[in-house]
């Protein structure tokens, strides 16, 4: 069986295979660690696709390949059989040389580890070189020693050591040059290729959250004390999104050869920037089958670890619909752009209180209503405008008026 390069997110088009766990002619079992792989995104190791025999390595420890490509062959005939039929060949002027590994590195101190260049991923490296730091003085928290991303970020907070800057290319005098990190680098080229794919249309409504206000309040307390973190508006407007998809479901689709794919459930992403200087998206399978409670600890469990940059490939793909949320920084509006290969965002801005003319029967009133706007970026080769508008209008009218106490019970 061939072990091939997994996906490593909708953006990841390549991984560095960072430690082999197992060596040629050592058996494997399915789901047992076989590899690392690391990328600007992730650090995570990768599984063993099937019991039986590694029998070649085809890439070395700190190569960097394509999605796809093929990493090694295991040999699923059984462990006991590949075992006896090394040893027999192994006594034999003719047999076949099967392709070896480089040798595996023995287990390191931390002080070793930025010595051996083998231990350091490419990504490390660069980070290292770039901070102009000595390996030899960061502790590496990864397997036998290793030296990881995070353990660079770290000592980079610890030392209090400012951005790299200098180099080829160096801005001009009185400047300090930052330089774009690989998932910078990669969200920008999607973010291009987005918007030289789908023709970009730009809608926002607003939208009165008295009601879900009334519900934070009211379990404020006894929500952050049970699950260690604060009730937010993001998980209402995460739940409000797959309700008013279920109403106008061609926002939740892609682009196909000839029409429109649609999904039939809502695999949310949610934009989460990591340090204020990168951003990834990672997803929620089955979203509009979770509550405001499940959907509140699933987006806390993701954003953390993603900060953490311990998610795993899968929970970074297949998104169906996204969310963007700037809110908790207080903007206006935000003309988000379309994660492909889907057709529409949503953007979340600051919720603030603002006086607001509310008809009832004694006439026009001027009130104090927490308000903020919801902003949809949508591909016109996809729908209309006057579907997007639809959706939102919908969106808005359960942000208001949706049972929401019913939620958190």
């Amino acid at each position: 069986m061939d072990v091939i390069m997994p996906q490593l997110g909708e953006t990841v088009s390549e991984g560095t295979v960072t430690v082999w766990c197992k060596k040629v002619g050592d058996a494997v079992k399915a789901d047992e660690t076989l590899f690392e792989v690391s990328t600007d995104k992730v650090d995570t190791e990768i599984p063993a696709p099937a019991d039986g025999v590694l029998a070649e390595i085809l890439v070395q420890e700190g190569e960097t390949v394509n999605v796809g490509a093929k990493l090694a062959v295991i040999d699923d005939g059984g462990a006991s059989e590949a075992g006896e039929s090394t040893e027999a060949d192994a006594g034999s002027d003719s047999a076949p040389v099967a392709a070896q590994p480089k040798p595996s590195s023995p287990p390191t101190s931390p002080d070793m580890a930025g010595s051996m260049a083998g231990v350091l991923s490419p990504v490390v490296s660069r980070l290292i070189a770039e901070h102009g730091f000595d390996a030899a003085d960061i502790t590496g928290t990864g397997r036998d020693g290793r030296i990881t991303r995070r353990d660079v970020m770290a000592h980079l907070a610890s030392s209090g050591t400012p951005p790299a800057s200098g180099g080829a290319g160096a801005a001009e005098e009185g400047t300090t040059l930052v330089p774009f990190s690989r998932i910078n680098r990669l969200t920008g080229e999607h973010m291009v290729r987005s918007k030289a794919t789908s023709p970009h249309v730009l809608q926002a409504i607003e939208a009165d959250f008295s009601a879900i206000d009334e519900v934070r309040e009211a379990h404020r307390e006894d929500w952050t004390g049970a699950e260690g973190f604060a009730l937010t508006y993001l998980p209402f407007i995460a739940r409000a999104t797959c309700l008013a998809i279920a109403d106008f479901p061609n926002v939740n689709a892609r682009v196909a050869e000839d029409g429109l794919a649609v999904f039939s459930h809502v695999h949310l992403g949610i934009a989460v920037d990591i340090d204020l200087a990168e951003l990834v998206v990672p997803v929620i399978r089955d979203a509009e089958a979770k509550s405001v409670a499940d959907l509140a600890r699933a987006i806390n469990d993701l954003a953390v670890r993603a900060r953490e940059r311990t998610l795993t490939p899968d929970e970074m793909a297949g998104g169906t619909y996204t969310i963007s949320n700037s809110g908790a920084f207080g903007t206006l509006i935000t003309a988000p752009i379309i994660n492909q290969p889907q057709v529409a965002i949503l953007s979340t801005d600051g919720v603030c209180k603002r006086p607001v003319v509310v008809e009832d029967e004694g006439g026009d009133t001027i009130t104090i209503r927490p308000i903020g706007i919801l902003a949809q970026s949508f591909d016109h080769r996809a729908m209309g405008g006057a579907y997007s508008a639809a959706f939102l209008g919908r969106l808005k009218q359960i942000v208001e008026t949706y049972g929401w106490a019913a939620e958190l019970r």
